[in-house]
């Protein structure tokens, strides 16, 4: 199959060879500081592209970049308090799934501009949950981290900023991170499934978009240490406010 093949019929190849430009982008910035790849990723993406596809997109390459993961994280994370915190996006997923399903394009647009610089301020306040570990806090954290999942796939801020504040070693933190992340992607994975979100077109699209992204992965990761980190999460952050301003939809008809 050529790479046209690989393009839905109603994006366009300078739309896909945009996309392939934010990914490569969005890449970058996850394999430099480890975050920020759909909080570029989706509101640029979405504005070129039904947000449905984009959200289908961007979901089946995470699974399949997070994959290879998920074993280390299986035995060093804290497994129970990682299932409390599973427990909540159990809910929040199949409910951020029903609104990407049932709303508009635009206002979803909106809706993700909105999350997404919600999200951005948390990670620029660095905050981190530093009071005692109660089930209730757990599981609506991670339906709060579900339900941008399931909308956007822009659950990592609200669960990073979490596990980063316990008192725990830096390596489980990661680790449950990693794992809570693989389960949210199952439940999207199901749930996009069941709602009829990941279509062939989203499916033969990744194999366009995805290896861009990787390469991305990879150029970022090659940076990491010849830069340093606080230069690059700065650059990570304007790149994110950048992206929530061009996808706003009221900018359509100014800036493209």
């Amino acid at each position: 199959m050529s790479l046209i093949g690989l393009i839905p019929t109603d994006v366009g190849s300078n739309v896909a060879i945009a996309i392939c430009a934010i990914a490569f982008v969005s890449g970058t910035a996850r394999g430099f500081s480890g975050f920020g790849s759909a909080l570029i990723f989706m509101p640029l993406a979405s504005s070129l592209a039904a947000p449905r596809l984009v959200a289908a997109l961007l979901l089946v390459i995470d699974v399949v970049a997070a994959a290879p993961l998920l074993p280390n994280a299986w035995k060093h994370a804290d497994r129970k308090a990682t299932a409390v915190m599973v427990s909540g996006a159990l809910v929040g997923v199949p409910l951020g799934t029903y609104f990407l399903t049932r709303l508009d394009p635009v206002t979803t647009r909106w809706i993700i501009s909105g999350f997404v610089s919600a999200l951005l301020l948390l990670l620029l306040s660095g905050w981190r949950y530093r009071g005692k570990d109660h089930p209730a806090i757990s599981v609506g954290i991670g339906g709060l981290a579900g339900f941008c999942s399931g909308l956007a796939q822009t659950a990592g801020p609200p669960i990073v900023g979490y596990w980063l504040g316990r008192p725990i070693a830096s390596a489980i933190a990661r680790a449950n991170i990693l794992l809570f992340f693989g389960a949210s992607d199952f439940f999207s994975a199901v749930s996009y499934a069941l709602s009829g979100l990941i279509t062939a077109d989203a499916i033969r699209f990744s194999f366009l978009i995805g290896p861009v992204y990787g390469v991305g992965v990879w150029f970022g990761a090659r940076l990491f240490g010849r830069a340093s980190e606080r230069l690059f999460r700065s650059l990570c952050y304007a790149l994110i406010a950048a992206a929530v301003i061009i996808g706003l939809p009221a900018l359509d008809g100014v800036l493209r």
